[in-house]
């Protein structure tokens, strides 16, 4: 592949969308952190997007055949550093998950897209069959399971959307289906109860599980970030109170406004209006990786842009409606607007292997 041609025919369109979403959350973060000792997140947030971008080019310049031949490399190093980051992690939120300044279980995320991908374009059957599904299953379950025990449920909970989308595509029979949605019940209950033997630092974690069911029963305590995000999202009314001019956001009254919850400060400077438009961009990001889903030269390049689409959809949903009181209150970032350099890093890898099994289209 000429550089002209990879120049060419690079996804633009994916870039820009995702682009003018990073900087809409640059604006946002510098809003949010000013006067504050995180006054300096929004210029650090544009040197993750500027080394995100550099490390996106890199993932997308090599063949993602290759990467899908290193898959099991790439998982037992994963395993490995997931093992490590319980006796030379940093504990921050009641869970020990960074290690030197990263937060691990945000690669494994492409990992995962990567297992997936290679599992099922490598079946030679239209329909999977138990054993299919137990491999499988483990395969995604050991490091979910790591990432659970750190304890971190909501980026555990990030790796299953991609499992659960990849069998369905792979095609799976309505007696397997009932099964695995059984499973999926009793894994509530015994990851509860998991939860409850890794300590006291996981009381938070259960708490927040809970709280937005009825949050007005603890007000200040842990239904006190609901009950504040909804009150900013209908503060901003149509058309926002302005850049810098929130007062839910301003005055301090919401949470964490830079990273968790940067869309109920969003949508209180900016308003409905503009909420809307930035659903739409999503929306657009997500129909441009599906279209490159459909027109991938092979199954494993479509299981790989939809493994992409899939988890970011799944961040979306789980963010947006934590915001608004429909989903417990989780650590899950929003997509490309969020501070923070881990998540950052992998979207733009994800977007990367998008790019990646476009450009192959054109290869031959």
């Amino acid at each position: 592949m000429s550089p002209y041609r990879g120049f060419r025919d690079f996804d633009w369109p994916l870039l820009i969308i995702a682009l003018i979403i990073c900087s809409l959350g640059v604006l946002q973060i510098y809003s949010a952190t000013l006067d504050t000792h995180f006054h300096d997140a929004w210029w650090k947030q544009i040197l993750y997007i500027v080394g995100a971008l550099a490390i996106m080019w890199v993932i997308t310049s090599i063949d993602y055949h290759t990467l899908l031949g290193q898959t099991p490399i790439l998982y037992g190093i994963s395993v490995v550093t997931l093992l490590a980051t319980f006796v030379l992690g940093r504990r921050a939120g009641g869970a020990r998950r960074w290690l030197f300044h990263f937060q691990i279980s945000e690669l494994v995320k492409l990992v995962i897209v990567l297992v997936v991908a290679r599992y099922l374009s490598e079946l030679k059957r239209d329909e999977m069959t138990g054993r299919d599904l137990l491999k499988l299953g483990g395969l995604v379950g050991i490091p979910t399971v790591l990432v659970l025990a750190q304890p971190d449920f909501s980026t555990a909970a990030t790796y299953v959307p991609i499992l659960l989308v990849g069998i369905l595509m792979a095609g799976v029979s309505w007696r397997h289906l009932s099964i695995i949605a059984l499973a999926l019940a009793l894994a509530v209950p015994v990851g509860w109860f998991v939860l409850s033997q890794l300590g006291r630092d996981v009381e938070y974690q259960k708490s927040r599980l809970v709280t937005f069911l009825d949050p007005s029963r603890d007000p200040r305590g842990r239904g006190y970030q609901t009950i504040q995000s909804k009150i900013a999202v209908g503060d901003g009314g149509m058309w926002g109170r302005g850049v810098t001019h929130g007062t839910q956001t301003q005055l301090r009254f919401l949470p964490v406004p830079h990273t968790d919850f940067i869309f109920a400060a969003f949508a209180e400077e900016h308003g409905f209006v503009v909420v809307v438009v930035v659903l739409g961009l999503y929306f657009l990001l997500l129909m441009q990786i599906v279209q490159n889903a459909q027109t991938a030269p092979d199954r494993a390049g479509m299981y790989i842009c939809m493994g992409a689409a899939t988890l970011l959809l799944f961040h979306i949903l789980v963010n947006v409606g934590m915001v608004v009181g429909n989903v417990p209150v989780s650590g899950i970032p929003l997509p490309l607007m969020s501070a923070g350099g881990s998540n950052m890093i992998s979207i733009f890898m994800m977007l990367g292997l998008v790019n990646n099994v476009r450009l192959r289209r054109f290869i031959g």
